[in-house]
């Protein structure tokens, strides 16, 4: 058991990405007010809360180049054509994937995709500092990604303040019963439940069926990673989940609008 008010401890994988990250910040100092002003300069961005609560199947559809799990999926996307076939294919918001050591990111192709679609943008990325919620802000971002395997309960609210502070939305994401009981005491209106098992990568759409019942109605119920297909989300859509977000299966894909298209209209009861 872990000491209340703290993150679990972490797997090798996400650890070392996550000491990746802070050395990489440590490694950069910038002025943080300057950065906090030019933040709270820039035009807010789409309601990204309201568009995952709208009716019906609701995507998240996510560009990344590779991941520590699959390898090199597409090397060489473009993100802002990615983007562009996620928005004509329905999607609800945009995950852009910005850590470049693992995923093979950049916090400038969340920029180019936020300036180049109406959609919400979600920066996803490994956030220790609030200073990484005011970059995303910076480069347009709706919502910002906080795992709470990495991030201790009071990490989680102040991160969390920090982006609601700056017009944005925290999506948190848990892996198991405890973090999604850390998450909703967080105060999170957006909760995603991962499917994939930190520890051996192993995904199993049962997580998510499992864990739905932890998460109170009013709060935005998120169903992460394994979803390959229309089948995937009529079975999530019967456990109760309406969003979903999805990397990997559009990333392969020859024709990600259609891909898309697809998924948002699968049917499965809600």
């Amino acid at each position: 058991m872990t000491a209340a008010g703290t993150a679990p401890p972490m797997s090798d994988v996400l650890a070392r990405i996550v000491r990746g990250t802070r050395a990489r910040l440590a490694a950069t100092p910038i002025d943080l007010d300057a950065l906090r002003e030019r933040a709270r300069a820039t035009a807010p961005g789409p309601d990204a809360l309201a568009a995952l609560s709208a009716p019906g199947v609701r995507v998240i559809a996510e560009v990344k180049r590779r991941s520590p799990s699959a390898g090199a999926i597409r090397a060489e996307a473009d993100p802002v054509a990615l983007a562009r076939a996620y928005a004509a294919g329905g999607a609800a918001a945009i995950s852009v994937l910005t850590e470049p050591d693992h995923f093979g990111g950049a916090l400038a192709d969340l920029a180019a995709v936020a300036a180049s679609v109406p959609t919400p943008c979600l920066r996803k990325d490994f956030f220790v500092a609030t200073r990484q919620v005011a970059e995303a802000r910076t480069a347009g971002a709706a919502l910002v990604l906080l795992i709470a395997a990495v991030l201790d309960d009071a990490e989680l609210v102040a991160l969390r303040e920090a982006a609601e502070a700056l017009g944005m939305h925290a999506l948190v994401e848990a892996h198991d019963a405890r973090e999604v009981d850390r998450a909703v005491a967080s105060g999170a209106r957006i909760v995603g439940v991962n499917n994939r098992d930190l520890r051996t990568f192993a995904i199993d759409l049962a997580t998510c069926e499992g864990l739905r019942a932890r998460i109170p109605s009013g709060i935005v119920a998120v169903a992460e990673s394994g979803i390959e297909g229309p089948a995937d989300v009529a079975r999530l859509r019967a456990a109760g989940y309406d969003v979903f977000l999805v990397g990997t299966a559009l990333m392969r894909s020859g024709e990600p609008a259609a891909a898309l298209a697809a998924l948002v209209g699968a049917r499965g009861a809600s």
